[in-house]
C-alpha cells in the first residue's frame, strides 16, 4: 500500500465518530487522572500540633484589587472593609564610572478589617527596599571590566496595628531580610506591644518524591513562649493548587487578640501578593 492510500486509511480512520468518542474518553480519563494526582501532590506548610488541633482553620478569598486598593480579602468572620495604596517612590544613583549603583525604593498601604462584631483593626504598613549593586562596564563588544552582582538587597516590611482606633495599645510587625554576597542571609520577624513579642517562624513543606510536584507550600507560623498563636500559608505546593491562602487561628485566644493576629496576617498576605505580581510583570 503505498504512502497516499496510508494517509486516506488514518484519515478514514480518526474521522470515524467511533474512534473520536474512544479517543475523547481516554483524553478525559488522562486529565481525570492528572487531577488527582495534583490533588494528592498538594502541600500544606507544617504547623503545631497544638495549633493544628486547636485552630480554625479559615480559607482566604480574594475579592476585587480596584485601583489605589489592596485585595479584599475575607477568611472567617474577618473581612477588609475599606484600604488605599500609595505610590511607590524612590531613589536611585551611580557612582562616577557606574560600577556601582544604589536604590531605595518605600511602597504604603493601609486598610480596616473588621470581624462579626463592633470591633476593627486599623493597619498602616510599608515596605521599604534598599539595594546595592555592582556593574561590569563594556569596553569592546564581548569584553568587559568588572563584575555584575549583588552586593546587598534588604526589605524592611513594617505595620502598625490599632483596634478601634485605641492608640494606647500599638501593636507593631517587622519583618526584615536581608541577602548579598559574601554575607550572610539574614531573617528576623516578630510581633510586639512594647511588652509582649510574638517571634515569627518560616515554614515551609517538604518537597521529597515527584519532582513535577515539588513546589513547597510556604507560610509563618506565630509562637509566643513556646505556645503556638496563628499561622499563614500564602503559597500552596504542588502545581494548580485550591488552598493557596490559608489562616489558622487559635481558639484559645481572647477576640481582640485574634482579631491583632488576622489583621498582622492579612498584611503579609498583601505583601506576598503584590511580590507575586511583581515577579510575573517583570
Amino acid at each position: 500500500m503505498g504512502i497516499g492510500n496510508w494517509r486516506i486509511a488514518l484519515n478514514l480512520v480518526f474521522n470515524s465518530k467511533y474512534v473520536q468518542q474512544r479517543l475523547f474518553r481516554i483524553f478525559m480519563l488522562v486529565l481525570l487522572l492528572m487531577s488527582v494526582g495534583f490533588v494528592k501532590a498538594q502541600k500544606s506548610i507544617p504547623i503545631s500540633d497544638s495549633l493544628s488541633a486547636n485552630a480554625e482553620k479559615l480559607n482566604v478569598k480574594l475579592g476585587s484589587e480596584g485601583i489605589g486598593k489592596i485585595w479584599k480579602m475575607r477568611f472567617g468572620e474577618y473581612a477588609v472593609v475599606s484600604s488605599r495604596r500609595g505610590w511607590t517612590s524612590g531613589s536611585s544613583h551611580f557612582n562616577l564610572f557606574d560600577t556601582k549603583s544604589e536604590s531605595k525604593s518605600t511602597e504604603k498601604f493601609s486598610f480596616v478589617l473588621s470581624g462579626k462584631s463592633n470591633d476593627s483593626a486599623r493597619v498602616n504598613a510599608a515596605m521599604n527596599i534598599h539595594i546595592r549593586e555592582l556593574h561590569a562596564i563594556k569596553v569592546i563588544p564581548g569584553f568587559y571590566l568588572g563584575d555584575n552582582g549583588l552586593l546587598e538587597e534588604t526589605h524592611n516590611f513594617t505595620s502598625y496595628i490599632t483596634i478601634n482606633g485605641d492608640t494606647t495599645e500599638t501593636w507593631a510587625l517587622f519583618l526584615n531580610t536581608s541577602t548579598g554576597q559574601n554575607m550572610p542571609d539574614k531573617y528576623e520577624a516578630y510581633l510586639t506591644n512594647g511588652e509582649r513579642k510574638i517571634y515569627i517562624f518560616s515554614r515551609f513543606s517538604e518537597t521529597k518524591g515527584n519532582k513535577a510536584f515539588a513546589m513547597p507550600a510556604a507560610g509563618y507560623e506565630f509562637i509566643e513562649d513556646g505556645q503556638s498563636l496563628s499561622a499563614l500559608q500564602y503559597a500552596a505546593g504542588g502545581l494548580f493548587p485550591t488552598n493557596k491562602n490559608i489562616i489558622w487561628l487559635n481558639n484559645a485566644l481572647n477576640p481582640k487578640m485574634k482579631l491583632v493576629l488576622a489583621a498582622v496576617m492579612t498584611a503579609i498576605l498583601e505583601l506576598k501578593l503584590t511580590e507575586q505580581q511583581s515577579r510575573v510583570g517583570e
